[in-house]
């Protein structure tokens, strides 16, 4: 199957690049068999996100290789460090060659394989992990899984970037500020301005969500007026517009405590969530989607987690590798 480099603008999630490394592994592995290559091709056919992927990895892979060749003996290295990379385990497979890749001074896999947020932000956390800073105001900043932030502090400004990922916020008010500026949380749909409480700010690509959960934020966007947001609240925000949201089915900020507490939730949604704390592929097949659950569920083992759901839900889990699972229903 032949195929031309994708030469668009297309900027595939880092999900989708992780994908393409993982088939690029396979198939330079020995052993790779014709159903291996079969299937990846089906997945290239895919999405156009995915052939635009698999392109960009391919040449990233073909540029580092004539890299390592026009050094004295570059070819043998590389050899050397691609049978390394099949004798390793996947996941640091994985690592060895997203780490060449970036070093061959690509861009876009800089920002989207290693996003370059956590290298330069003042806070952030790995997939998997969340993390709780103290403020110099006092205030309480929790970063989710995935997520970079940085902090403007001055004495008449109190700013938070947010510049990936999900934040919880829990505004300081009192001596260290008898007059205080307005705790600013800037992001890419808008700026929020909390005086006092909690609330949790969640970036998507093409929006924000902002919950409250004690006291009140403003919000402002650049083409909407701007709304107060009481507890209880939750809010989607874009550069133009902000739209309340009915009742969320996931409890907001339970990630705080390492929890995912659901509230009749599609089965689709939980496992689309679930996969925000874990690296590889998780999903389940179309016509067991629509299942509802509700229960607490804990993150901190997101594979004992997932054993859970075929004691309350007619599924069973199906480990391809550990880093590629698929919910089908039970026979």
């Amino acid at each position: 199957m032949n195929h031309s480099p994708a030469r668009d603008n297309r900027q595939p999630s880092a999900a989708v690049v992780r994908q393409a490394i993982e088939w690029m592994l396979r198939l330079n592995n020995q052993a790779a068999s014709a159903r291996v290559i079969q299937r990846c091709e089906q997945w290239r056919r895919a999405h156009p996100d995915h052939e635009c992927a698999w392109q960009r990895v391919l040449s990233l892979n073909v540029d580092l290789k004539h890299r390592f060749q026009a050094l004295p003996s570059g070819g043998v290295a590389f050899e050397a460090l691609e049978n390394s990379a099949q004798r390793m385990g996947r996941r640091q497979a994985m690592k060895l060659l997203t780490g060449l890749l970036v070093a061959g001074s690509s861009a876009w896999v800089a920002r989207d394989v290693t996003p370059w947020q956590q290298w330069t932000a003042d806070f952030a956390t790995q997939i998997g992990r969340h993390s709780s800073f103290q403020l110099a105001d006092g205030s309480r900043l929790q970063l989710n899984t995935d997520s970079a932030v940085n902090q403007d502090f001055s004495a008449t400004r109190r700013l938070i970037q947010l510049t990936k990922g999900e934040i919880l916020v829990t505004c300081a008010v009192g001596a260290q500020h008898p007059a205080p500026s307005p705790l600013l949380v800037s992001c890419q749909h808008g700026v929020l301005e909390g005086q006092s409480g909690r609330f949790v700010v969640r970036q998507e690509s093409d929006h924000t969500r902002v919950s409250v959960i004690e006291g009140r934020v403003l919000l402002r966007s650049p083409g909407a007026s701007s709304i107060t947001v009481q507890a209880g609240e939750s809010y989607s925000l874009t550069a133009q517009r902000a739209d309340a949201l009915p009742h969320p089915d996931m409890e907001p900020g339970a990630w705080a405590d390492g929890l995912i507490v659901t509230r009749d939730m599609r089965l689709g949604d939980f496992l689309a969530e679930v996969s925000r704390y874990r690296r590889g592929h998780l999903a389940c097949d179309q016509d067991i989607a629509g299942l509802r659950l509700s229960g607490v569920f804990r993150l901190e083992d997101t594979d004992k987690l997932l054993a859970v759901l075929p004691q309350t839900l007619p599924v069973r889990l199906q480990y391809r590798t550990p880093w590629w699972v698929t919910l089908q229903r039970n026979a």
